[in-house]
């Protein structure tokens, strides 16, 4: 299994929660069979990836498999049994349980009960989403009765995990993507990890050998937030009129004045971290839990900014910030006003 995502970046740590268990703990791209696979974590794109990749993965190595699905928070007693019990012909079987976050106290107790003697050829696979429910449960798995593996499929918070995500994406397949293009891809859908993924999908099977910011921007060119970004970019880099043009043209086609003002929250935030810090982009990246290429273009954006200038900046995007969410009566002003002071770094 593991020679079949060798090609799939890290893009996450399993939870520090997961430390203590004493069965293997991997992260969604490692899921590999065996008799018990519990997939936990928040993140339900990839967790719904990571049983479809070992549902593909048993199909492959035997395509007599049985799939079966149950919900654990509508679970009727002796299911699991008779599932997992020996088929005529002996085909493999594969069991979803889902909803275990929410089960009943009928499937707590049998699956409790099945780990102490889990079924030949079967694997059954525990979708957990978080919570208390099912504690019980977990902490059987964790200990190691049963056999298990866990899958931890935590949520993907930081930018720089999701450009690791779509970078990995891209090298899956094959396909070259340049450093512009994947930040504008990951600032397009920053929201939505499965947005996010199909979007690299339709990139790869639609465009030649190298995705460009260009080929990012002829499909995907109106989402709200690319748009916020060139906003940001150009009155960071001090190019007023565009800026303004740009942001003019995003508020006509309908952008909400908040995730604008959220790009520049999170460009002047990387700035402020890396303002007057020496070092080489891998090392900064590190200390700071950037990507290097995030550090690079704060590194360049920086140039000409004084530290009094950053500050102005930064108590003024506190009060556009609060504008745009109701306290303030004219919040395009409020903008407007945001976007000429930084074009002229705080003076």
């Amino acid at each position: 299994m593991a020679a079949r995502t060798t090609a799939q970046a890290r893009t996450g740590k399993p939870s520090s929660k997961a430390g203590a268990a004493k069965i293997p703990q991997l992260a969604w791209h490692q899921v590999r069979p065996a008799p018990v696979v519990l997939v936990s974590g928040t993140e339900t794109f990839l967790a719904e990836r990571a049983i479809r990749t070992l549902r593909d993965f048993l199909k492959l190595e035997d395509p007599s498999l049985e799939v079966s699905d149950i919900q654990a928070d509508s679970y009727a007693p002796g299911e699991l049994l008779t599932l997992a019990s020996p088929s005529l012909f002996g085909e493999p079987r594969l069991i979803r349980v889902s909803n275990v976050e929410k089960c009943s106290d009928t499937f707590l107790s049998e699956a409790i009960d099945y780990l102490q003697n889990p079924a030949d050829d079967t694997y059954v696979v525990l979708r957990h989403g978080g919570g208390v429910r099912g504690k019980k449960l977990l902490d059987t798995i964790r200990s190691g009765v049963g056999g298990a593996v866990e899958v931890v499929c935590a949520e993907l918070k930081k930018d720089s995990d999701k450009h690791d995500f779509a970078t990995a994406e891209f090298r899956a397949a094959g396909k070259r993507v340049t450093p512009s293009a994947l930040r504008s891809l990951v600032a397009a859908f920053s929201d939505d990890l499965a947005e996010l993924s199909a979007a690299c999908q339709q990139l790869i099977a639609d465009t030649g050998a190298e995705v460009t910011e260009t080929t990012v921007d002829r499909y995907y060119g109106g989402r709200v937030e690319t748009n916020a970004f060139k906003v940001a970019d150009s009155a960071i880099a001090g190019r007023l009129g565009e800026a303004l043009v740009t942001l003019r043209h995003a508020l006509s086609s309908g952008a909400d004045p908040v995730p604008i003002v959220a790009a520049f929250a999170s460009k002047i935030r990387t700035m402020a971290k890396l303002f007057g810090v020496r070092g080489g982009s891998a090392q900064l990246a590190a200390t700071f839990s950037l990507a290097p290429w995030q550090v690079e273009r704060a590194q360049r954006d920086l140039r000409g900014w004084t530290d009094e200038g950053l500050a102005r900046c930064i108590v003024m995007l506190a009060e556009t910030d609060a504008a745009v969410k109701g306290a303030g009566r004219d919040p395009v002003f409020a903008l407007e006003r945001l976007v000429t002071v930084i074009a002229k770094r705080g003076e």
